[in-house]
């Protein structure tokens, strides 16, 4: 390490140097026409990379040149899993170092299931909270923005319990139609008005299970996947059960649903209370669940947030701007809100005056 003496008003500059075992590891890291080096100096200005035979010489301010390292550490772990080091996942590392996680690597590297030759793990630091609940709790809520892997994720575990031998079954629900299940006006056979609102399930599982193994599975009760009313009078023992899109069940089905619970069972509860689509003004069970469990034990809510979506980037800044956007109509909601009491006040206050004979006409002195 070479260190360079620098003006006191400046960071101490740093070279320091990460050495690869061999070209395949150092390709997989730096990616095609190195655009992993590109990333991190756009994200680290103050920091030089410079790729050498089998050696990466880094140069900046000494703690930024530290962490830079330690990235590339942390990437080299992760190519030797297998993973590929493409540009989302530079930056979901360089996301979780920012908030000193002690090994990112092992997070994003934690497969949950492989199949058809795709390996399904927790890709942000809230994705590795929410998979390590499903696994030490009981009751876990999972609740976030679209894209942030709620359901896929609690899919992955489900299924991954199923061939674990931990669970005898999987059962799979949602409420069936927003306004409250209503089927009756829908065309078709029973299986034709649900199948709709149940086909995400669906592919969900095509993605982690043989699809031709699926029906026969189905057929047998091992997996099940029904409208949430079916789940009414029901106890539910040695499954695996996951309620999606929860925000459309009202408090008394959510509580409906909890109360199925059976002895060696797990359930995971997904949603966005963002998107709720109740009808009526209906207050949603997914929002007063929170409060009315936050002191039960083995019941864990996962929050997740914009910075966890693992959908195309773009999804992360819709999802960004559409928050912000609340927070500021919210905001200027409640400004409108003061000036009409401001102004509803002093207009009652003039009145009383005006009844006890105070003269409020601002004449000239």
């Amino acid at each position: 390490m070479t260190i360079n003496s620098t003006s006191s008003s400046r960071p101490l500059s740093v070279a320091r140097t990460f050495s690869f075992k061999n070209r395949t590891e150092m390709v997989s890291v730096l990616g095609p026409h190195d655009s992993s080096l590109a990333l991190i100096e756009q994200q680290f200005p103050g920091v030089s990379l410079r790729p050498k035979d089998l050696d990466i010489v880094v140069t900046g301010p000494s703690e930024t040149v530290a962490t830079t390292v330690r990235l590339l550490g942390e990437l080299r772990i992760l190519a030797n899993s297998g993973s590929i080091i493409s540009q989302e996942v530079v930056t979901r590392m360089l996301k979780m170092l920012a908030v000193e996680m002690a090994a990112p690597a092992e997070a994003l590297s934690q497969n949950i299931l492989s199949s058809r030759g795709k390996s399904i793990r927790p890709k942000t630091i809230n994705q590795k909270t929410y998979v390590d609940a499903i696994d030490d709790a009981t009751v876990v809520f999972g609740i976030g923005p679209a894209g942030t892997g709620k359901t896929y994720l609690a899919m992955a575990k489900a299924v991954q319990a199923l061939q674990a031998k931990e669970v005898n079954r999987i059962i799979l629900t949602r409420p069936a139609v927003e306004a409250g299940e209503r089927l009756g006006f829908l065309p078709g056979s029973l299986n034709d008005k649900i199948d709709p609102y149940l086909r995400p399930l669906y592919d969900a599982l095509h993605d982690m299970m043989n699809p031709e193994a699926i029906p026969r599975l189905m057929e047998s009760g091992t997996i099940e996947v029904a409208p949430l009313a079916y789940m009414r009078g029901r106890t539910l023992n040695d499954a695996f059960i996951i309620l999606d899109e929860a925000q459309n069940t009202t408090v008394e089905q959510m509580k409906m649903f909890l109360t199925r619970l059976g002895f060696g069972s797990k359930m995971v509860i997904t949603g966005d209370v963002t998107q709720i689509d109740l009808p009526n003004g209906q207050a949603s069970g997914l929002k007063q669940v929170r409060e009315i469990l936050k002191n039960v034990e083995d019941i864990h809510f996962s929050i997740l947030e914009s910075v966890d979506v693992v959908r195309h980037s773009l999804v992360s800044d819709i999802v960004t701007a559409y928050d912000q956007w609340d927070e500021d109509k919210t905001a200027m909601e409640r400004k409108r809100n003061r000036k009409v009491k401001r102004a509803t006040i002093e207009a009652a206050a003039e009145k009383l005056l005006e009844r006890s004979g105070v003269d409020t006409s601002k004449g000239e002195k």
